[in-house]
C-alpha cells in the first residue's frame, strides 16, 4: 500500500468513510440458486460470497458416516477473478483451514442427531474478495442451511473487529486487514453471547481485546437482524405466490 495513503481523515473516518464503529453495508439475499436445496448471497462491502447446501443426503464413502448424526462437508473456494493477483484455482492450505474454521462455526446449531449416516454438504464460493471472507461466508452459510430447511438451534452470525494505528474498528476491510495491527473473527448464535468463533491474528492489548470484542458482538447482533429479515422476506414472497 503507498505510505502516503491514511486509515482516518481529520473527522475520525476510516479509508472507505465509515466511523469506527460502523459496518460496511451489507445486502442478503435467500434461495439464489436453484439447483441447490438452501442458498444465499451476502455482500459485505466489496466482499461477495454464494453460499449452497446440498442435503442431507446419504454420505459416500461410508466410512465417513456417524451413527448418530450427520457430517458437515465444508468447502471454501476463492474464484480466481476475486482477487486483484489472479489465484491459482482449486484448495489450497488456507482455503482448507477456514473451510474446518467455518463448519466447527456453524455445528453447534446444527441439529446434526435428526440425521444419522447422512452428509450435509455445504460450499463458500468467494465471488469478490476485499477482507472478512470467512465471516461474510459464515453468514452466508447460515442462511443457506435455514433455506435448506435443515432443523437448527439458531442462527450463526460473524463479523471481525481489527486494530488500525492503536483504534479499535469494526468490520476491517481488506486495506486494514493486510495493513492493521489485528484482526479477530467471532461469530454468534442469534446475535447473543454465545460465541462459536473466535479467533486472534495480529498483535493486541487486553483492553483493546475486551473492546474489539464488545464492538464485535454488537455487530454480530446488528447481522443477525438483517439475517431474519433476509430468511422473512424469502418466505413472504414464497407465500405471495400461493
Amino acid at each position: 500500500m503507498p505510505e502516503d495513503v491514511e486509515f482516518f481523515d481529520e473527522d475520525g473516518k476510516r479509508v472507505d468513510g465509515r466511523k469506527p464503529n460502523e459496518l460496511r453495508e451489507t445486502k442478503m439475499e435467500v434461495g439464489v440458486l436453484e439447483e441447490a436445496d438452501g442458498s444465499a448471497m451476502v455482500e459485505t462491502g466489496n466482499t461477495r460470497v454464494v453460499a449452497s447446501v446440498f442435503g442431507p443426503q446419504k454420505l459416500h464413502p461410508r466410512h465417513l458416516q456417524e451413527p448418530d448424526r450427520a457430517v458437515i462437508k465444508m468447502r471454501y473456494n476463492m474464484a480466481p477473478f476475486s482477487v486483484d493477483d489472479r489465484m491459482r484455482p482449486g484448495p489450497n492450505r488456507r482455503a482448507k483451514e477456514i473451510g474446518l474454521v467455518a463448519r466447527k462455526a456453524l455445528e453447534p446449531v446444527v441439529e446434526l442427531e435428526n440425521f444419522p449416516k447422512a452428509g450435509i454438504d455445504i460450499s463458500m464460493e468467494i465471488v469478490e474478495s476485499d477482507g472478512g471472507t470467512r465471516v461474510t461466508g459464515i453468514n452466508a452459510a447460515a442462511l443457506a442451511l435455514a433455506d435448506a430447511g435443515i432443523p437448527m438451534k439458531g442462527m450463526v452470525s460473524a463479523t471481525a473487529a481489527g486494530v488500525v494505528e492503536d483504534k479499535v474498528v469494526l468490520d476491517v476491510n481488506g486495506v486494514e486487514d493486510k495493513e492493521g495491527n489485528a484482526d479477530i473473527p467471532i461469530a454468534t448464535i442469534n446475535g447473543g453471547d454465545e460465541i462459536t468463533l473466535l479467533q486472534m491474528d495480529g498483535d493486541i492489548t487486553p483492553e483493546m481485546l475486551d473492546e474489539s470484542l464488545e464492538l464485535a458482538r454488537d455487530g454480530c447482533n446488528q447481522l443477525f437482524e438483517q439475517q431474519r429479515k433476509a430468511l422473512v422476506q424469502k418466505y413472504e414472497e414464497i407465500r405471495g405466490e400461493y
